[in-house]
């Protein structure tokens, strides 16, 4: 996603940040099972390769100049499915609050009333912030980290205080983040109508 709003996006599909992003759209349901069949060791690696390939496909971006309007919709589309299904993978196994499931869940059921609003407006959707990306950062490190402790009981009690520590952190920049996504639909609102 390009910092600069004058960055152009191309109509190009076969990008190397696409590419990434489509292998991390693949991992999602190879994840769940893994999470889901109580292969937590397996599922931590695919989780670990997911995030790198995060991080890659935005550096790889902004170094190669391929920013494209297909990339600016997959990479955050994989973040939000890799996240509700480790999400749903932890809930569902109890490594994992439903309230702090439905915390996350309930933020982005939230923002889906500004995709028809700003389509309305004649925007598409809003430039990923700061504050979405280290929440969706600090949840990417939480999340794992609470996979962890089924598969190596001894070392729970060092992982998950670190675990907890991110996981509220990026709870609460998710919100924020949210929110601001949410105050600027309504000040575009106001300013077209």
């Amino acid at each position: 996603m390009p910092e600069n709003a004058n960055l152009q996006l191309s109509d190009r599909v076969v990008t190397v940040p696409n590419i990434l992003s489509a292998a991390r759209l693949l991992l999602v349901p190879v994840f769940l099972w893994l999470v889901l069949s109580n292969q937590n060791i397996l599922a931590v690696v695919v989780l670990a390769i997911s995030s790198i390939t995060d991080y890659l496909d935005g550096y790889l971006a902004r170094r190669l100049n391929q920013f494209s309007r297909l990339g600016q919709l997959l990479d955050p589309l994989a973040d939000r499915l890799l996240i509700f299904c480790t999400l749903f993978g932890l809930g569902f196994t109890g490594q994992a609050p439903w309230w702090f499931v439905l915390a996350i869940v309930a933020r982005d059921v939230l923002l889906i009333y500004t995709i028809p609003v700003l389509a309305g407006l004649g925007y598409g959707p809003l430039p990923v912030h700061f504050l979405g990306k280290a929440g969706t950062f600090a949840l990417l490190y939480a999340l794992p980290l609470l996979l962890l402790p089924s598969a190596l009981p001894l070392a729970a009690n060092f992982i998950y205080p670190a675990a907890w520590a991110f996981a509220f952190w990026g709870l609460w920049l998710y919100w924020w983040a949210g929110y601001l996504y949410v105050a600027q639909v309504n000040l575009l609102r106001k300013s077209q109508g």
